[in-house]
């Protein structure tokens, strides 16, 4: 592969300032404006006319020199509004380009920002892939064209691949390139392509469009075109891709482009301008610091506009600031471990609080592949800049939490001390960010990076220091204390407390401490943690934090430069049987599209069974009067809102047997109207009656009897294609319907749209597939009403075709269907029967039959005086389009005011027409808009099609199939689970539970063990969660089963693999840290399990109840912090302030603490009470007491302050912890109602809360 003769090799890192690539995929900042996006590229692309084309413009004499270099300077400087003007998105630069969570563009402009973002840069090779995608005929032909322009202007190679391009489009291309199954059927001259495969025995008919006839090359369809003679000394004609590709290879039109080929390459060669020319050019336009800059104001912007996130986390700092305040309110500073609890605590707590990151970390890494493909900037840029604009944030939210945290907590009074305390909890904050940030760069999605993060903080919270003190820490394992973190910040912290002048005295309170311990108050309190006393320790643990920061922004560096996640486009690999394939027709009837008695020149022949009954569905006809739809939106980031009229008065019908087209510019209101038609809008003010069969539509009527094809292909990703296609077919056919015609219906859906090859692979592959299956899920429910919102979007011209004739099908059989489509061919437009043109704004020009080929339409239009007339072979809906002035050129024009006659008024046209006199009269019709007797009302005295019991049972088995075939959630936390166990076994293996520290060690134990394998299940489950949350939203509005049934269905299939984690973890961890007894094991093993469920079952409610997955990472997060404060460990539970009392009552997670606490270390017979009770009441008793046989609850405390005393540990645990073995069922008890109480909160959430805007 080489480059005007230079090979690829020697330009691989400086290619993309030669060659730009347009992707198919809109991935985009979604709260940047469109104008934003542009200015931001072009910044990055050079914003400045460069030596290169300076050079170039600098070869005529000084006066021509100069007026060149002032125009390309003025081209350079203004390039973002000539891009705009160019993509016709002038009206909506200072929208923001949106995403599902955030309303902006729609899906066309978004599909033009995509185009315009890689315009930047002046390359000299332009890529794009299925750029029209989405696009009216209009603006596809405009968007072409410019790219035909510039090509010509500035002598640029533009390489464009298109699905469905009209004859106009077509023609506008020099040359094409014609692939299938990997192979080149055809590279040359677009002129002679036709007449090449005519030489072949291959005739266009004359109906038929270009792009459409060579698509059906090498496929069964191109029996149809077969009307000469086979090539030259061939008997039959080519069938194969591998036939087609010889016959070309050996073609005089080949070694004639091949010489000239070789000729071009010769010339190359000789010539040494190229290789000077392209190899010194630099890899980035900007150098490193202003790259950097351009990047940080982008962050800047986008933390600015992420309002929800903002309010949200200021939210939580405020209040855990002001519960850490209260909670630990003038404590006792000669409490060590109050004390140094309360800064581990806060330490951890902003740590943990930054895993709410994760999702917008992983958006816009997806951002990063693109631009940094495309060498928009350096990945050390990207980093730094990433990394340093979270420094603003990160100061005040220390600097809020700190100073509440600090002065009401009654650490010391120093200035000082309080200044490194707000240093090391900015210090937490980024570093966590950075490994995080890391994480995401180096796991390939969030179920991973997220379960992987809490494993982490799970490692730095029990090697910090505080869970398990530093002189119980395994030798061998004491390597992780000197590498964490939490464990560093904390260490130095409270050195800054303990040495400062206020605590580092020797009487303190009224007690000498240097008398009776021979050092400072200071020291004291220091050595009972083991924690060195020096100061220098403070500097030191700067130094690390400062280092590991460093270090956590250099592997997410070389992880993104080095270990990308990128996937190809697309995946298709060749069919081997194709290979064989042959013209047998055996057991199969030839089915041509519906429309017509017989097969005529133009028709695509499907294979369709013969053998199934015709079905037989209830007729329905589809009318709307004066329908308006209205929207509250702001006009641009920052502005006022304001209302917006997207519908003005749209009356229309469609009728059983009929497909109905409704088309216009992008952003007319074509999908606005059929949401609102369909009863799917969320929001806004809707105007206007809609009917079925006369009578006014109730939204169980309209929902029952439709089915809507929605323009994004949502589905549960964990079935099949089969699966998905029965499901819909068994819950939305009637309960009347034998299984046996639902599995019937299934296999014609398969076959009818092509997926019989791929029917019991995953849900995945291109969007040609995922766009079948949206359109079949729909076919297999046998609804009267079919709306199809661009089924054709993303798909290839024979594709769009097979799946066209089998709507046509489905119409035939007397179903009413409404579609919404761009860019029809020719074939595909002479399917439709009406047609509903709306113009940008929302108002109707033309509604009533297409006629015979459209002839109505073309007759209405070409009457309109200084309508220019349609030319043989133009594409008649480009022409249509243009002719009302949708394509980007006509926008333009307007917005520029460069009209060049007085504008027709299409809108005022219709209203004085014959096909709105027409309309008028349909509106007395009975049975259309007024009721009649022939016909009864729609409808249903059933809410859903399906039995209570088949809606279970078709959930269940979709979600324990989901779960068993998504490892990423399930095996991996139970990976985790061994882990944990193992961890937490191997710290624990020779612990010693009768000393102070110990008992204190193991109480730290249970708790840290208690939320991180919770903490993991609530964290993996959102993704999981959200992902599913859209197709269940889909589903829903289609009332394809009881939400009910599904929250039952969610709430089982998680109980096996969560006692299956727990049984893991337990197994490992329970005899591994010496706790004992089989029965206590198991009731460990339950409790352990319900903890998990409960955190699980949270993350459910927390994803059906927000708007977004970071909004329920932070209040997840919120509402853990806070059981961690009240759980009664730390602070203990009586030292818990009465204040709070009532959320230590509440709080779910402190009973499974308890529980666990209470089985391990809580229980003591009251006869073992009393033996060791004596014992200790006589001389040497307890040491002729043989303990070996009594649990951990009647060991003495050893080593204990004088405070305590030598007490038995079950006594220690209820005097301190106010844990009791005897409450054991209570807590268990208490438990299960708590999980079934968030159940009931799930449940409701999924029936009455629904966050899609629409």
């Amino acid at each position: 592969m080489t480059y005007s003769g230079v090979p690829r090799e020697k330009l691989v890192k400086r290619l993309p300032q030669f060659v730009n690539y347009v992707t198919q995929n809109d991935t985009h900042m979604p709260t940047m404006t469109v104008r934003e996006t542009f200015e931001f590229a072009h910044e990055c692309c050079g914003p400045h006319l460069d030596t290169r084309t300076s050079a170039f413009l600098s070869r005529g004499s000084p006066a021509e020199n100069a007026s060149a270099l002032q125009a390309a300077s003025s081209v350079f400087k203004h390039y973002p509004e000539i891009v705009l003007q160019t993509l016709g998105l002038e009206d909506c630069q200072h929208t923001i380009v949106g995403n599902s969570l955030h309303r902006g563009i729609s899906g066309g402009e978004k599909k033009r920002v995509t185009t315009g973002e890689m315009e930047f840069g002046m390359k000299y090779v332009t890529l794009m892939d299925e750029i029209t995608t989405g696009l009216d005929s209009a603006a596809a032909f405009d968007i072409i064209a410019a790219q035909r322009s510039m090509a010509q202007r500035f002598h640029k190679t533009v390489v464009i691949s298109l699905l469905q391009p009209p004859p106009e489009v077509f023609e506008l291309f020099d040359s094409v390139l014609l692939l299938n199954e990997g192979r080149v059927l055809y590279h040359g001259p677009t002129s002679q392509v036709q007449r090449y495969f005519e030489s072949l025995g291959f005739t266009c008919p004359p109906r038929r469009d270009i792009a459409d006839f060579l698509c059906d090359l090498a496929t069964p369809q191109q029996i149809q075109y077969q009307q000469g003679r086979p090539p030259l000394g061939h008997p039959n004609h080519p069938m194969l891709a591998s036939e087609f590709a010889d016959l070309w290879v050996k073609s005089s039109l080949y070694q004639e482009l091949e010489s000239e080929d070789d000729a071009r390459a010769a010339a190359l060669k000789d010539s040494v301008d190229a290789a000077n020319f392209m190899i010194p050019v630099r890899e980035f336009h900007q150098s490193f610091w202003p790259s950097t800059w351009t990047l940080m104001k982008r962050q800047f912007i986008l933390t600015k506009r992420n309002h929800a996130f903002l309010i949200g986390r200021a939210m939580l700092v405020l209040i855990m600031g002001l519960i850490f305040a209260s909670l630990f309110y003038q404590m006792d500073m000669a409490d060590t471990q109050v004390t140094m609890g309360d800064i581990f605590a806060a330490m951890l707590f902003l740590g943990v609080g930054q895993a709410a990151m994760l999702s917008a970390f992983y958006d816009s890494r997806n951002v990063f592949y693109k631009q940094r493909a495309a060498n928009f900037y350096r990945t050390s840029s990207f980093v730094l800049a990433s990394s340093v604009s979270q420094i603003p944030l990160a100061l005040l939210e220390s600097l809020v939490f700190g100073s509440l945290v600090y002065w009401v907590g009654g650490f010391v009074n120093e200035a000082g001390a309080y200044l490194l305390f707000e240093l090391f909890l900015m210090l937490v904050i980024l570093v966590f960010l950075a490994l995080f940030f890391f994480l995401v760069a180096a796991t390939p999605n969030l179920s991973i990076a997220k379960p992987v993060a809490m494993v982490n903080l799970m490692i730095f919270i029990l090697f910090g220091g505080f869970v398990v003190a530093k002189n119980t820490i395994p030798d061998w394992l004491i390597w992780l204390y000197w590498i964490d973190p939490v464990a560093w910040t904390v260490r130095s912290a409270v050195v800054s407390q303990y040495r400062s002048h206020e605590l580092d005295v020797c009487v303190y309170e009224g007690v000498d401490y240097c008398a009776a311990y021979n050092m400072t108050l200071g020291q004291y309190a220091l050595s009972l943690f083991d924690v060195p006393s020096e100061k220098s320790w403070v500097g030191y643990g700067i130094l690390f934090m400062a280092g590991a920061y460093v270090f956590y922004m250099m592997l997410s560096y070389f992880a993104l430069e080095y270990h990308r996640y990128e996937r190809p486009e697309h995946i298709a690999l060749p069919n081997e049987e194709n290979e064989t394939a042959s013209t047998d027709e055996e057991g199969y009837g030839l089915m041509t599209s519906p429309r017509t008695d017989t097969p005529s020149s133009g028709d695509v022949v499907l294979r369709v069974s013969s053998s199934r009954p015709e079905r037989k569905v209830d007729p329905v006809s589809v009318a709307f009067k004066d329908l308006w739809y209205t929207v509250q939106a702001p006009a641009g980031p920052g502005q006022p809102v304001q209302s917006l009229d997207l519908l003005k008065g749209i009356t229309g019908y469609a009728l059983p047997g009929k497909i109905t087209a409704l088309m216009g510019s992008t952003g007319a209101g074509k999908t606005t109207l059929m949401d609102v038609i369909a009863g799917r809008k969320t929001e806004g003010t809707i105007q206007g009656k809609i009917l079925l069969n006369g009578f006014e539509a109730s939204d169980l009527s309209v929902r029952r009897c439709t089915g809507y094809c929605e323009q994004n292909d949502i589905h549960s990703t964990g079935s099949t294609f089969r699966e998905a296609i029965t499901f819909s077919a068994f819950l939305r056919q009637g309960s009347d319907v034998p299984d046996s015609r639902k599995f019937d219906s299934v296999d014609e859906c398969l076959e009818l749209l092509g997926l019989e090859e791929i029917a019991d692979q995953m849900i995945r592959g291109s969007s040609m597939e995922k766009k079948r299956l949206t359109i079949g899920v729909e076919m297999a429910a046998q609804p009267s009403v079919l709306f199809l919102d661009e089924p054709t979007s993303g798909l290839d011209a024979r594709s769009a075709k097979v799946i066209m004739d089998g709507v046509r099908k489905v119409a035939d059989s007397g179903r009413t269907v409404l579609c919404t489509i761009h860019q029809p061919s020719t074939d595909v437009f002479h399917l439709f029967d009406s047609l509903l043109l709306l113009k940008r704004g929302g108002e109707t020009v033309y509604f009533g039959d297409l006629g015979h080929e459209c002839g109505a339409l073309i007759d209405y239009f070409e009457a309109i005086p200084s309508v220019q007339r349609i030319t043989d072979g133009y594409n008649l809906a480009t022409w249509m389009l243009e002719v009302i002035g949708a394509g980007v050129a006509s926008q333009r024009q307007v917005v520029q005011g460069n009209e060049d006659h007085q504008p027709v008024d299409f809108v005022k046209y219709f209203n004085a027409s014959a096909n709105k006199s027409l309309l008028d009269e349909k509106l007395t019709e009975a049975g259309l808009f007024q009721p009649s007797e022939q016909f009864k009302p729609v409808s249903y005295s059933k809410k859903r099609a399906a039995s209570s019991a088949t809606q279970l049972r078709f959930l269940l088995d979709r979600f324990f199939t989901m779960y068993w075939r998504t490892p990423s959630y399930n095996l991996t936390r139970l990976c985790i689970s061994v882990f944990l166990g193992l961890v937490f076994g191997l710290v624990y293996v020779s612990a010693e539970f009768k000393t102070y520290q110990g008992i204190n060690s193991g109480l730290g134990m249970v708790f840290i063990s208690t939320v991180f394998i919770g903490m993991v299940s609530f964290i993996s489950i959102l993704p999981l969660a959200f992902e599913e949350r859209a197709a269940f939203y889909r589903e829903r509005a289609s009332q394809t089963y009881n939400a009910l049934w599904y929250f039952v269905s969610f709430t089982i299939v998680e109980l096996p693999y969560v006692f299956v984690g727990a049984a893991l973890f337990t197994i490992i961890y329970y005899p591994m840290v010496g706790l004992e007894g089989v029965v206590d094991g198991v009731v460990y093993w339950i409790n352990v399990a319900l903890m998990i469920l409960f955190q699980a079952y949270m993350g459910q409610l927390l994803v059906f109840a927000l708007p977004s997955i970071e909004v329920a990472a932070v209040i997840g997060i919120l509402f853990n912090a806070i059981c961690l404060l009240v759980m009664g460990f730390n602070p203990p539970a009586l030292q818990i302030p009465q204040g709070y009392k009532w959320l230590y009552a509440i709080a779910p997670l402190r009973y499974s603490f308890s529980a666990l606490a209470a089985i391990a270390f809580g229980k003591c017979s009251n006869e073992q009470l009393v033996s060791i009770m004596a014992a200790s009441a006589s001389p040497g008793g307890m040491a002729s007491l043989d303990m070996s046989g009594y649990p951990h609850g009647c060991q003495i405390v050893q080593n204990a302050p004088s405070t305590v005393g030598e007490i038995p540990v079950q006594t220690y645990v209820e005097a301190v912890f106010g844990i009791k073995h005897a409450h054991v069922a209570q807590y268990f008890g208490i438990m299960l109602g708590m999980i079934a109480l968030f159940r009931v909160l799930t449940a409701l959430a999924m029936r009455y809360i629904n966050h899609q805007q629409r």
